[in-house]
């Protein structure tokens, strides 16, 4: 889940909607699992010139740190995340989010075969990014080449030409279909958002309807009026069933959510030889 608007309590965000994450952490209806309870992390941007991370290898159903401080920060964007791992360990360091300068990154889904094209993935990053790589995750390991690729100048096409890479290697070991990925990723102020599977079967991904148009329709939602006009949401699953709220990200797609205008294009991998 990632969330941009007005300051808003965590705790608004991860226990009280009828669908939360922490909910889905045990229940999700729409994941590859139904429980994800191998560890947690929200991150947040406050006072820091950098943005705060608290994560955890508990299940986020069950970890009382994590409801103690959520009703103690408020902040105008945050991202959260439920763990289910694809092989990798349940440790801190593989919990997302990820975190590099003023960047956070997260992602669901798997690169296919990691475990044979990992080398050729981990070499590819760049000398001066890769001492800061804590993990053992395909994800960080993502989020890095999107790094070497450029993400803190272009983050479209520098997700693009690291996704391309890492079809171009996963092929070159016969990985069929490498990548699975709805990711998210920000500098603190805008927000950028993909979908794309190499097999073209995503996993899902939803951004919420514009507040003032889902006060127009559920003007009986009291909640709707306590949010900011410039409020968006980004959720793997529905937060609650509210009709007209929730929008899928379509097949294959990237958006840049910013204060203002939204922008929602196609998204194509780009081979970075």
């Amino acid at each position: 889940m990632a969330y941009s608007g007005e300051p808003i309590l965590v705790e608004d965000l991860l226990f009280k909607p009828k669908h939360s994450l922490i909910d889905q952490s045990l229940h999700s209806t729409m994941g590859a699992t139904t429980t994800n309870g191998d560890g947690f992390g929200i991150g947040w941007y406050g006072e820091g010139a950098e943005p705060a991370l608290f994560k955890g290898t508990e299940p986020a159903w069950n970890d009382r740190n994590l409801r103690e401080i959520a009703g103690q920060i408020r902040t105008p964007l945050f991202f959260a995340h439920v763990r289910a791992s694809t092989g990798s360990p349940v440790q801190r360091s593989n919990c997302h989010p990820f975190r590099r300068g003023r960047w956070l990154w997260m992602h669901n889904g798997a690169l296919r075969g990691f475990h044979d094209v990992r080398r050729d993935l981990v070499t590819a990053i760049d000398p001066g990014l890769f001492p800061d790589l804590e993990g053992s995750t395909d994800s960080e390991t993502l989020f890095y080449l999107a790094l070497t690729f450029g993400l803190t100048d272009d983050p479209l096409a520098a997700v693009a030409r690291a996704v391309g890479f890492v079809e171009d290697v996963g092929r070159a070991h016969q990985v069929e279909n490498p990548v699975q990925m709805t990711v998210a990723t920000t500098d603190g102020e805008s927000m950028w958002i993909f979908r794309y599977s190499s097999e073209r079967q995503s996993r899902s991904l939803f951004f919420s309807t514009e507040i003032d148009k889902l006060r127009a329709l559920h003007p009986e939602v009291e909640v709707l009026y306590h949010l900011g006009d410039e409020t968006r949401f980004v959720v793997s699953e529905p937060l609650r069933d509210l009709p007209g709220a929730w929008n899928e990200v379509p097949e294959s797609c990237a958006a840049l959510v910013r204060n203002g205008a939204d922008e929602l294009r196609e998204f194509q991998p780009i081979s970075p030889v």
